[in-house]
């Protein structure tokens, strides 16, 4: 049956704005088709470092997994996107720098410097063993890609502090990244730092709070309430982004505005569930800082196939 001409005029009005669509040279829509392939790739890196996370942690039996599986997506966006750094050259001068001062997520860092090329994956399974360079707090002394011995919490911001003005003092172009918790907000010195952060005008550094509203001895609003969250942080004096910490588009998105913040520290809040990918893990305090039994490990990497 012949085309009729309503069809071929809608068949040419496609084919127009097709043509037109793929000769449009901004780069907007360039980098939306690429970012849509790259947040596949991060998706299935992020789920490749909960595996790992639960495997090192059930095999250890300890650790922290919840707040581990919570901060995925934010890490996967770091090494495998966002940072410029050289698996092979770890201490580069040139490079920008992660702080976890969330410590004791250490599982998710070893996973991703593994799977970045820092150390071989197979030296996750030595995970909090004597003589492994895996402790269960992260130790700069032993382990290649990791920044800042950490143990106490709360100082991981000061620290970054100090690698950014060192930066600038070096006329170094370097930006540095620092994830906390939001239990760990709890601490002093992390509001000491905000206020030195601002009042020098740090503005290579970018902290990333994984706001998944628990710590240890449970919801953080009963532990001590930190609420209104991002009014604290503009009333110091900081720049303020609130994404989905689970949705790559958006953490993506927001360290690339970070990087034209001229004059202020960058705080990206990141509204995570804790142990996410696991149901089990999701939500539930219990798992803030203990390890799965194999059954259970077993039931999770089932749940991250």
């Amino acid at each position: 049956m012949p085309e009729s001409k309503p069809a071929k005029r809608l068949a040419r009005s496609q084919a127009s704005a097709q043509a037109e669509a793929e000769a449009f040279t901004s780069t907007g829509q360039k980098d939306t088709l690429a970012r849509a392939a790259s947040v596949a790739e991060l998706a299935k890196m992020a789920k490749a470092l909960r595996r790992h996370i639960i495997t090192m942690t059930a095999k250890a039996g300890s650790g922290h997994p919840g707040g581990s599986l919570s901060s995925a997506e934010i890490v996967t966006a770091l090494f495998f996107k966002v940072m410029r750094h050289d698996p092979a050259n770890p201490t580069w001068a040139e490079r920008d720098r992660f702080i976890l001062s969330k410590g004791h997520a250490a599982p998710l860092l070893y996973a991703a410097l593994a799977e970045a090329g820092y150390f071989p994956v197979g030296e996750l399974s030595t995970l909090r063993q004597f003589g492994s360079r895996l402790q269960g707090h992260t130790d700069r002394t032993a382990t290649p890609g990791v920044e800042m011995s950490a143990g106490a919490l709360g100082q991981g911001l000061s620290f970054s502090i100090g690698i950014a003005l060192a930066g600038r003092l070096d006329s170094k172009d370097y930006r540095v990244y620092v994830l906390l918790g939001d239990g760990e907000c709890d601490e002093g010195q992390v509001w000491e730092a905000a206020m030195a952060a601002a009042h020098f005008k740090v503005d290579n550094l970018v902290a990333i709070v994984d706001r998944n509203r628990q710590q240890l001895d449970g919801w953080t609003h009963d532990v001590m309430n930190i609420e209104p969250f991002p009014e604290k942080w503009r009333a110091f004096g900081w720049h303020v982004i609130e994404v989905d910490g689970h949705n790559f588009t958006e953490i993506l998105d927001a360290f690339e505005r970070a990087k034209h913040i001229k004059g202020q520290p960058t705080i990206i809040i990141a509204h995570t569930v804790k142990g996410k990918g696991v149901s089990f893990m999701e939500n539930n305090p219990d798992f803030h800082g203990k390890a799965p039994t194999p059954e259970e490990a077993a039931r999770a990497l089932k749940e991250l196939e």
